[in-house]
């Protein structure tokens, strides 16, 4: 058991869009991840997704609404909801999704990942 110093873990990797796992929590995983620009439409049929802003802004789009979140606040996004995050600016996340959870959800494109490295 060590404590995990957020900052750090963000200063290993620079690549958007691919979560790295800093930690196990249950049937979790806590990840982190820089993103910016416009993700894919998508969904999980079968886990709810927890995203909170570490620093930046970001603006998760539904299909009929638009939620931004600053620095310091988060979102579950339900399964079964589509989604899309989308940020203009580099922003940093964490995200805290079962085991099972694919980036991509239903969609299969070139920004799926299915094997999720630790750091």
């Amino acid at each position: 058991m060590d404590k995990i110093n957020l900052q750090k873990k963000f200063d290993l990797f620079n690549n958007k869009w691919t979560p790295k796992i800093v930690a196990e929590l249950n049937d979790s995983y806590v990840k982190l991840a820089k993103i910016q620009g416009e993700f894919t439409w998508h969904k999980h049929d079968m886990e709810d997704e927890m995203f909170f802003v570490v620093e930046g802004t970001l603006n998760m789009h539904f299909r009929e609404k638009i939620i931004t979140l600053n620095q310091g606040e988060m979102i579950v996004v339900p399964k079964g909801v589509e989604h899309k995050p989308v940020c203009a600016t580099e922003t940093k996340i964490m995200m805290i999704e079962k085991k099972s959870t694919i980036n991509t959800g239903d969609v299969t494109n070139e920004k799926t990942i299915t094997d999720v490295e630790w750091i």
